[in-house]
């Protein structure tokens, strides 16, 4: 079958582990399902993994890819849950020890087909486009987790999103506007903040900016660049909720502002299939539309990936199924 994947990890030269070609066509063992995939969407952990890191050596070559959408073979659409957990965790997925990511332990969605557990499987409901269910399983996923399980917010309140082109941030945007909060953006360029305003945000600031009023909660995936703002652009009591620290890992603590003013900070990992189902149907709701940044055929990967490296990124990053 046709599959996108890396043939070796190659921490400096990324790209030149990738190829596209023939891979083996999965067969699905018990309480497995076969997924004919429509279109998949991009993230910074297939970067990850052509560089090498999460996975073992042996576990190469390794077909990219964590988020995705398909038919079964009754006809039934689906997007794709990537966390694996061990089928005997009982609670949520995303604190199973021994859980695992597409790409991870098992081949990924950037192919003609995709094995995953059956519970993984999660049907798309009418009326969302192929396209849109691709982008839900991962930067969707744990933009949702982070508002909806993890940041207490309220209809009315206030957030601050850090960044305002990637792909949580610009599910947040979405997601926060549709659930009634006030929406303020932080971002580094004046094309990146006019995004952000066209997806709801209602003000925008270049990044570090003091702003007008302190937040109920800041929403976080930069890290050190950002860190020390974020603490001080939040209300006594507020939470700064985590997901990634791309700018670096080892922000200034500032644990006299955290402890005076009783601020929480919170971790955030992917989400549950039950998080997933429930983003799916807020999403078919509010009508909300996923913002994406570009869409290309899955024989032109090496593109969006290099494109995702650079930083050229507005959104998300579909690639439409086939070799063709």
């Amino acid at each position: 079958m046709f599959a996108v994947y890396a043939a070796a990890p190659n921490p400096e030269a990324p790209l030149d582990a990738l190829r596209v070609g023939d891979r083996p066509e999965p067969a699905a063992p018990e309480g497995w399902v076969k997924v004919r995939v429509t279109a998949a969407s991009l993230n910074m952990h297939d970067l990850w993994t052509l560089r090498g890191v999460g996975i073992k050596a042996e576990r190469f070559p390794m077909i990219l890819g964590m988020d995705g959408v398909g038919t079964l073979d009754d006809g039934t659409q689906v997007v794709v849950h990537p966390v694996v957990g061990d089928p005997a965790w009982t609670g949520d997925e995303t604190l199973d020890p021994r859980r695992t990511l597409l790409t991870e332990l098992h081949q990924g969605t950037f192919a003609d087909y995709v094995i995953v557990p059956a519970r993984n499987a999660v049907p798309l409901p009418d009326g969302v486009p192929a396209t849109h269910g691709a982008v839900m399983g991962t930067a969707w996923l744990t933009a949702y987790r982070m508002l909806f399980t993890k940041s207490g917010l309220r209809p009315g309140q206030t957030m601050l999103v850090q960044g305002a082109s990637g792909g949580v941030s610009t599910a947040l945007v979405q997601l926060g506007r549709a659930a009634g909060m006030t929406v303020f953006v932080t971002g580094r360029t004046e094309e990146k903040r006019a995004l952000a305003e066209n997806l709801g945000a209602h003000r925008v600031f270049p990044t570090g900016t003091k702003l007008p009023s302190r937040v109920d909660a800041v929403f976080e995936s930069v890290g050190e660049a950002t860190w020390g703002h974020s603490l001080r652009s939040l209300r006594p009591g507020g939470a700064v909720i985590v997901c990634g620290s791309t700018s670096g890992p080892n922000p200034a603590a500032d644990l006299q502002r955290v402890f005076f003013l009783q601020l929480r900070v919170e971790g955030s990992t992917m989400g549950t299939r039950q998080e997933l189902a429930d983003l799916l149907a807020f999403v078919a709701r509010s009508g909300i539309r996923p913002q994406i940044g570009l869409e290309l055929p899955m024989r032109d990967a090496a593109a969006a990936i290099q494109a995702m490296e650079a930083g050229d990124t507005t959104g998300k990053m579909v690639l439409t199924a086939g070799a063709a």
